[in-house]
Parts: structure tokens; sequence; C-alpha cells
């Protein structure tokens, strides 16, 4: 029963599915038990789906179950003009629907391994107003913010 909220996008669901002991899966697994509450959006099951089917369509009902497992909110995609109206965010327009839905669903941190769009530009955490970091990141500022309490 945790407020800490953190939004996964698709590169770090797909990491913590494929490893089992990585930082996303800790991530995952604290969702499962009710540590962090995650949200991913609709854009962030497609995109998973679609690389799967055409990688390892074979692991499609493993993914399903695991998602189930974390029990991730899963936040509405943005509308068509929400996206245009805050293109100005970032670079990349197609990640553009994942940073608006972060902010939707109120997080504290959004979750990712995308170095190019999301890592590398510390001005979209600024623009967005909440922490972007890789899963390891998120686990930091988790724990930091525990021995704060």
């Amino acid at each position: 029963m945790s407020n800490i909220k953190v939004f996964l996008d698709s590169s770090a669901v797909m990491a913590g599915i494929i490893s089992s002991t990585g930082a996303a899966r800790v991530l995952l697994v604290m969702s499962e038990n009710g540590q962090v509450e995650t949200f991913i959006s609709e854009q962030v099951v497609v995109e998973i789906e679609r690389s799967i089917a055409r990688k390892v369509p074979d692991a499609l009902p493993e993914f399903r179950q695991a998602l189930k497992d974390a029990n991730p909110k899963i936040v509405p995609d943005p509308t068509l003009q929400e996206i245009e109206a805050n293109l100005h965010l970032m670079a990349d327009p197609e990640d553009v629907p994942i940073l608006l839905a972060a902010m939707k669903a109120g997080v504290d941190y959004l979750a990712t391994h995308n170095r190019r769009h999301f890592l590398d530009d510390p001005k979209v955490a600024q623009r967005a107003g909440i922490k972007i970091g890789t899963p390891g990141d998120v686990l930091v500022w988790i724990r930091e913010n525990l021995n704060a309490e």
C-alpha cells in the first residue's frame, strides 16, 4: 500500500519481463506486492505486444500473465489534440503520448531505458514536471525517500 507512483514505458516493461534480476523486474515485483503503484498506457501495451508478436510470438501468453501479475493501472492514451498541443515537450513526437500519459497519471517517476528521447534531455523532465530515469534510478529514488521518512 504505497503512494509511490511509477509509469513504465515499453522499454522498462520489456526489461522487467525479460530479466529475472534487473531493476525493472524489481519494480514489477514491487508492483505485484503493492509496494509501488505502477502505470502504463494503452500505447505501451500495444508496443510490447507488437514487439513480442514479431520476435517471439509464443511468448505472448507469458507476457500477458506477467502484466496481469504486476497489475499496473492502464492509462488511456492522450487524444490527437492533446498530443499536438504538447509537441513542445520533447523532440520526438512519437514519444509525446507516453510522456502525456505519465503526466495524466500524476506519477512521481517515469521509468525508461530510452536514452535518446527521454534520459539524455533533462529538459523533458523539467517541462513535464516529473522525474525521468532508468528503472535503477527509480529504485535509488525510492530508497532515498524511504530513508528520509
